[in-house]
């Protein structure tokens, strides 16, 4: 069979070249690299909402979900059209990358051509990269539990976030778990916003300690939903809402409403499912910018909690020693010699 002809789309004022666009992608739902740039397109003001102006990683498979993967943290030097835009971001270790930064739709479709199915943006923008203006509280099911439960947790963040007068945004994360955005005042670090985002997940796992843990180590955890609060560690990223994810059923990370949350399944949401949704409904994150909290509550409960003797957590593996951090060694294995166990 010969092999399909390029073509070139214009789109938001630049020409796209999509290159093979008959290559499998997903083979086991026969979706194309043409269905996922259509896809990308179809969900555009969506993908934008949740992309614009960020510095964002790219996960991507040129030879589909099935073939070999990889992270691209830096845009290419070469072949690289002269409309993209990036971002300069610094890893926890000291080191600095140019990310694509999407401007437009356009930075979407170019990304989706070079194979990319996973969009992991970081929680800051262009402007104020080391200061994040995205809350993110990441529900995870651990052994034992599954989507109902991790939607039972998410009904709790709601109530406490209530509490605050906040407003979060609901999604699907394309698996079986729950991201729940806030939106804030993009004037904290990093540091500043994890312990936030820690104080807000233990306020969470005491309202309903038998089902939620925010325990780091899985040897604590139990059969209970996890709140994976170093998801807003520097360099920690989530699928951004509307991105295809990499599974043989080709689901999306799909925004909902709170009351639809209860109501739907992982599987609800694809490649082929979320394009008529979008159009029908529109997106249910549409509000989310209209406004950005105050952290300071959830500062005030960190330094309640940390009187209290629930200081600081352990970091991701990759980061270096954090000031305050208490060891880095799952429970079971530290030798008490060295480090009291609390």
């Amino acid at each position: 069979m010969p092999k399909a002809v390029a073509e070139e789309h214009e789109i938001a004022g630049h020409t796209v070249r999509l290159s093979s666009p008959d290559k499998l992608v997903f083979p086991s739902r026969g979706y194309t690299k043409r269905d996922v740039f259509e896809y990308y397109l179809a969900v555009g003001d969506g993908i934008l909402r949740a992309l614009r102006n960020r510095p964002t990683t790219l996960q991507r498979f040129p030879d589909g979900v099935e073939g070999e993967a990889f992270f691209q943290k830096r845009i290419p030097t070469r072949g690289v059209p002269p409309w993209i835009q990036t971002a300069r971001i610094t890893f926890p270790s000291g080191r600095g990358a140019d990310e694509l930064c999407p401007a437009d739709l356009a930075h979407v479709a170019w990304a989706a051509q070079m194979g990319t199915i996973v969009f992991h943006p970081w929680p800051v923008r262009a402007a104020a990269v080391d200061n994040p203006d995205e809350l993110r509280i990441d529900l995870d099911p651990h052994a034992g539990t599954g989507f109902a439960e991790v939607v039972a947790t998410a009904q709790v963040v709601r109530e406490v976030l209530a509490d605050l007068g906040w407003i979060g945004y609901p999604k699907t994360s394309g698996g079986r778990g729950v991201h729940v955005y806030i939106r804030i005042a993009p004037q904290w670090s990093f540091v500043q916003v994890r312990r936030a985002a820690i104080a807000l997940a233990r306020e969470v796992e005491r309202r309903s300690p038998d089902r939620i843990t925010t325990a780091w180590w899985k040897e604590e955890r139990g059969e209970k939903v996890f709140i994976d609060f170093n998801q807003t560690a520097r360099d920690r990223t989530i699928a951004c809402a509307y991105s295809l994810r990499a599974n043989g059923r080709a689901t999306a990370s799909t925004p909902v409403t709170w009351d639809e949350l209860s109501q739907v399944e992982p599987d609800d949401f694809d490649l082929r499912t979320v394009p008529p949704r979008f159009a029908k409904i529109g997106d249910p994150h549409a509000s989310i910018d209209d406004v950005a909290h105050d952290i300071t509550p959830l500062l005030e409960w960190s330094e309640r909690d940390e009187r209290n003797g629930q200081g600081d957590m352990p970091y991701p593996p990759d980061h270096p020693k954090m000031p305050g951090e208490p060891p880095r060694v799952q429970p079971s294995r530290i030798n008490p010699a060295n480090w009291p166990k609390e």
